[in-house]
């Protein structure tokens, strides 16, 4: 069964699925029924498109009606210095008085879509509900800047906002990292990274369903999920194919972190994992080992989800739940 035009309209899928030959369905398990009725009361749902210009189209149409966005103070655009030159970023400043704790966001695409504006809401989300400055990045996207492009733009910014923490009007010693898919794993790599390379310490890590190991690592979330859930097998096939241009790269730390074989030192972490999604299980294992290397962690999995659902706040119940969630952790850790 597909969605609905409304539906298509909604998720900025109706072009996706014209331009996609790979749409599968299967009936494997039920979904929340507000992620049925956003397809026309369905069990399955379209894949996402699988190329480059299918994937940026789908980010750059998505529309999304009825989404609850917070409110800010202020937004202001400007850009740094990045290892690959210019790196534009984007402020998020909340109403009060700072000095703030300050939230550095990597958005979701995996590492080949997506934007400032295609993250836009999440900021805010995180930005109002945090009470905190939100700097969104916008790193260098696969193909045509593989590995380790992203994760050194990101890492550049986290530099660049602990140095210009009086001009940001934050507290240096209060800053986490947060992500959604990709941007998760650029989250959780830049927290490997600014331990090993000495960049200045964070307060916490928050990882939205995140990509923590190459495809090829078989997990029953992998097995279950290949299909029907809007993320599927293939497209993170894709994704991966687009990121990495040399074979080692798969076990490398930086990109995959569950290869790390050393954990300890990282901050607290909250990862959030959806039932219905490949990378389920490799975002609740690294929750694990986290907590096994003595790293402050929580792990939430929300039933009957599917990748993406984050980004649904006023439109699903389980958004708002989870994104009040991590909020609160987020204010815990930063306090």
């Amino acid at each position: 069964m597909t969605a609905d035009p409304r539906t298509m309209r909604l998720l900025g899928l109706t072009r996706t699925m014209q331009q996609c030959p790979h749409y599968r369905g299967s009936n494997i398990m039920p979904l929340d029924p507000q992620i049925r009725a956003l397809f026309g009361g369905g069990e399955t749902l379209p894949s996402l498109p699988v190329s480059v210009e299918g994937m940026r189209e789908f980010y750059r149409a998505r529309e999304l009606p009825g989404q609850k966005i917070g409110q800010v103070a202020s937004v202001v655009d400007r850009s740094i210095s990045g290892p690959g030159g210019p790196l534009a970023i984007r402020i998020y400043i909340p109403f009060g008085t700072g000095p703030f704790p300050l939230v550095l966001a990597f958005h979701g695409g995996g590492r080949v879509a997506g934007n400032l504006d295609s993250y836009d809401a999440g900021a805010r989300n995180l930005c109002a509900g945090v009470s905190a400055v939100v700097v969104s990045v916008d790193y260098r996207l696969a193909p045509e800047c593989p590995f380790p492009a992203a994760p050194d733009d990101c890492l550049a910014a986290l530099n660049w906002a602990a140095e210009h923490a009086g001009e940001l009007d934050v507290d240096a010693r209060r800053i986490a990292v947060a992500g959604d898919s990709a941007g998760a794993n650029l989250a959780a790599v830049t927290a490997l990274r600014g331990r090993d390379e000495g960049a200045p310490p964070l307060a916490g890590q928050l990882l939205v369903y995140p990509v923590m190991a190459h495809h090829s690592r078989a997990t029953r979330s992998y097995e279950e999920n290949a299909e029907g859930y809007l993320l599927t097998r293939e497209v993170m096939e894709f994704f991966w194919s687009s990121y990495l241009d040399q074979p080692d790269q798969t076990r490398n730390v930086y990109a995959a972190p569950l290869a790390a074989t050393e954990l300890t030192g990282l901050p607290p972490a909250m990862i959030i994992t959806a039932e219905f999604d490949p990378l389920r299980d490799e975002g609740e294992e690294y929750g694990r080992r986290l907590r096994e290397a003595g790293v402050p962690t929580e792990v939430h999995r929300f039933d009957g989800m599917i990748h993406g659902f984050f980004s649904l706040t006023g439109i699903v119940d389980a958004a708002d739940k989870a994104v009040g969630q991590a909020c609160g952790w987020l204010r815990r850790v930063l306090t």
